[in-house]
């Protein structure tokens, strides 16, 4: 990572906790959990987004959303994106990244997001260092368990080394290598300065670990949460999210012990629907709303 990347990150992590500050003032602990901005993360949408983009996030705001989490910019410029969120009432204060992605290109990335008024860059997804030790067909891409397996504790070391933004788990963090928890070896190899982590609710839950004790474990590392349901009662191997509230995860403990911890934002997430998205992340609001801690 050049000086100039690292320096740009510095400032737009110091400028997200300025504006976490200010947003807590000034909205009631009543109207959300942690009375902070309830966001949703656009991955969310992908379906609806390509089709039709402005229409979409004016429903996302019209949800009660008032903060969103890029999962990709649909081709458009930075300007071009947010007068979209301009005119949907929206903010966009995150974006997601696979590292892959933001080895090569980490440069524009962040001066992309210095123009959008991005405050978090999140890595959602490690690499191997090898990745051609695991040969995949286009079907098997992405979280396969061949790759997941794949992963050592070398692998791990060298992605703490790339580490220099936000980052995002799924489960492989947590499959042990020998006694280690991956997750908890990159807590304590990365520089607090430089590293804050995005922790994903629902799939710590579904890796067999409980988020709330993360929270307490490591306050200040935790800045942001992915708030997902899943239905745990029919075991993992044909996991579907769904509406929150509707699954077996309980989130005001969750948000209990958030409440002690340094969260910025947080953001709803459901991946697969049973009904109509829109209406979906209507639900999601709704749960969020009613949640007292």
């Amino acid at each position: 990572m050049t000086t100039t990347s690292r320096r740009t990150f510095l400032k737009l992590a110091s400028a997200a906790s300025v504006a976490a500050v200010a947003f807590r003032d000034a909205i009631p602990l009543a109207a959300n959990p942690l009375g902070l901005p309830l966001g949703l993360q656009l991955y969310s949408l992908r379906e609806l987004l390509p089709k039709d983009f402005d229409g979409t996030l004016k429903a996302v705001a019209a949800a009660g959303y008032q903060d969103v989490e890029a999962a990709g910019f649909y081709a458009m410029s930075a300007q071009e994106f947010k007068q979209a969120m301009d005119a949907a009432g929206l903010r966009c204060v995150s974006a997601h990244y696979p590292l892959s992605m933001l080895q090569p290109q980490l440069d524009s990335i962040l001066d992309y997001a210095k123009q959008l008024g991005l405050q978090y860059v999140v890595c959602s997804s490690p690499s191997l260092q090898d990745p051609s030790r695991v040969k995949l067909s286009p079907k098997e891409s992405g979280y396969h368990e061949a790759w997941v397996q794949a992963f050592t504790l070398d692998d791990w070391k060298w992605n703490v080394q790339q580490l220099h933004f936000g980052y995002h788990n799924h489960t492989t963090e947590f499959r042990k290598v020998g006694n280690r928890v991956p997750y908890d070896e990159l807590m304590r190899l990365t520089d607090p300065d430089l590293v804050t982590f995005e922790m994903d609710c629902g799939w710590v839950a579904v890796a067999g670990y409980n988020p709330a004790q993360y929270l307490e474990k490591y306050p200040t590392r935790i800045s942001m949460l992915h708030v997902k349901d899943f239905d745990l009662k029919k075991g993992t191997a044909h996991l579907q999210s769904t509406e929150l509230g509707r699954g077996t995860i309980d989130y005001r403990p969750i948000f209990e012990a958030a409440k002690k911890a340094r969260i910025t934002h947080y953001f709803v997430e459901q991946e697969e629907f049973d009904i109509p998205p829109l209406e979906a992340i209507k639900a999601d609001a709704q749960y969020m709303r009613n949640l007292k801690v």
